[in-house]
């Protein structure tokens, strides 16, 4: 979807008095999401999940790209304790059941959050999971939200592209050579043999956080 498509859809979504929110991981390649919504309407609110496990150089490049854009941020935090995230073996779940810990950490926050909106702008992209292969422009959310897609049909190149076009600073850690990067614990370097989504929960038979299987309604 180009850029004047995607104002389009915003601008009929407004006109029909609807509400519009976005999350964000603060990713280099989810940037470009960001930088072409702050160029539309930056108010539109940017939720950003923070787990509490993030590595401290996402928050402070979300922190940048934030007052470089000029962006409506709104922080979203668990509300169990991390003294209460394990296991009955005394075990962090991201090690024994890091599915439940996603769950905890950025479905639960996030689904009281759809209940206050119409249109969810998600970033998602049909070249990084089979999971979002699948997906359409438009899918339904619980609470009856749209969730609206405008970067599925675009690519790693075409990402950065975008990137370098308008000179958006990368995330600090992939001159460390990380690519897509998530919760410290559960994010590994880049590897050739490994694709986007595989150098995270590395060995484990997942690929989603449960924000595009959990929050999609099909």
């Amino acid at each position: 979807m180009q850029i004047p498509e995607i104002e389009k859809y915003i601008t009929e979504y407004k006109a029909k008095g609807l509400k519009l929110f976005t999350t964000s991981s603060f990713q280099s390649h989810s940037i470009v999401l960001l930088h072409i919504l702050s160029k539309i309407d930056n108010t539109i609110p940017i939720y950003f999940i923070n787990t509490g496990y993030l590595f401290p150089e996402t928050t402070k490049y979300r922190d940048m790209i934030v007052e470089q854009f000029g962006l409506n941020l709104k922080n979203v935090y668990s509300q169990t304790p991390k003294s209460l995230q394990k296991d009955s073996q005394g075990r962090f779940l991201f090690t024994s059941d890091p599915d439940y810990c996603c769950h905890i950490n950025k479905v639960e926050p996030l689904d009281p959050i759809l209940g206050e909106y119409d249109v969810w702008i998600n970033g998602v992209r049909a070249d990084q999971s089979a999971v979002r292969k699948s997906f359409q422009i438009e899918e339904k959310a619980p609470h009856d939200v749209i969730r609206f897609h405008p970067m599925l049909d675009w690519n790693s190149i075409q990402i950065q592209k975008y990137l370098f076009q308008n000179q958006i600073p990368p995330h600090p850690l992939e001159e460390k050579g990380y690519f897509s990067i998530g919760c410290e614990p559960c994010t590994r370097k880049f590897s050739t043999d490994l694709s986007e989504r595989e150098v995270r929960w590395y060995g484990l038979n997942k690929t989603e956080c449960g924000l595009n299987t959990e929050l999609v309604s099909k």
